[in-house]
C-alpha cells in the first residue's frame, strides 16, 4: 500500500477530485494548508498599502491506495492540477505499513 500526498492550488481541487473519481479512487482526505516553495510568497496591494504574503494557501490531498493504483492516481493529479505556472504543487508517494478500519477491524487492502 502507498500513501499519495498532493499539495495543489485550491481552485484546482474540483478538477483533481473529478479526475480521481474517473479512475476509481473511492476516498481521500482534504486539508486546507499554507506554505511556500521556491516562490517564497508574494506581495499584494490592499487599500493602497503593499504587504507580503509569506505563506500561500494550498489544499493537501491524502490518499491511501494499493500499489497497482498509484501510477494512475499520480498521473490524474498531475494532469488535473497542472497550470504550467509556478506554485502548481507537489506529489509525494510513500509506503504504508498497516491500515486498519476501526469500525470492522479489517486490515490493509480490505480496509481501504
Amino acid at each position: 500500500m502507498k500513501r499519495v500526498e498532493a499539495i495543489i492550488k485550491p481552485y484546482k481541487l474540483d478538477d483533481v477530485k473529478e479526475a480521481l473519481v474517473d479512475i476509481g479512487v473511492v476516498g481521500m482526505t482534504i486539508s486546507e494548508v499554507k506554505g511556500y516553495g521556491r516562490q517564497q510568497g508574494h506581495s499584494e496591494l490592499y487599500r493602497g498599502a503593499e504587504y507580503i504574503v509569506e505563506f500561500i494557501p494550498k489544499v493537501k490531498l491524502d490518499l491511501v491506495l494499493e500499489q497497482k493504483d498509484v501510477e494512475a492516481a499520480v498521473e490524474a493529479i498531475s494532469l488535473a492540477a497542472r497550470t504550467g505556472k509556478i506554485g502548481d504543487g507537489k506529489i509525494f508517494v510513500s509506503s504504508i505499513e498497516k491500515t486498519i478500519r476501526i469500525r470492522t477491524g479489517e486490515e490493509d487492502e480490505e480496509a481501504i
